[in-house]
């Protein structure tokens, strides 16, 4: 049942972006000191969601529109090499990667405090009918 409710796939999606975002940061942690290591990011969570079948997004109904998609096709997170580099040729940034982990967390915790709220809207419409 709560898998058709467009809100609770968004915060589901924007949890799993953020474990990804976590999990790429983590690797580029990992390889600080590793010679030649190109960091890598993942795009941001509203420049890579798209709704299922695209539900509240515009949708293209004639091929003469401009705007939506008409196939409803879904873009996959793309990861984004960074240009600077130290001495030895990684681009690992401690710092950036910090800023970047706790930017992951918060994006975490708002998934989660969407979901709850969603959810404590939902059983107040449950209990008034």
């Amino acid at each position: 049942m709560f898998e058709n409710i467009d809100i609770f796939r968004m915060s589901a999606a924007m949890a799993r972006h953020a474990g990804q975002k976590q999990a790429v940061v983590a690797q580029n942690v990992a390889n600080a000191d590793t010679p030649n290591y190109k960091a890598r990011d993942i795009a941001d969570f509203a420049n890579t969601y798209v709704p299922a079948d695209n539900a509240g997004a515009q949708r293209a109904t004639r091929a003469q529109h401009l705007h939506g998609a008409l196939n409803g096709s879904m873009p996959t997170a793309a990861v984004v090499e960074r240009d600077q580099a130290s001495p030895n040729g990684n681009q690992v940034s401690l710092e950036t990667e910090t800023l970047k982990s706790v930017d992951a967390k918060r994006q975490h915790d708002r998934a989660l405090a969407i979901y709850k709220t969603a959810l404590s809207v939902l059983r107040t419409s449950i209990r008034m009918t």
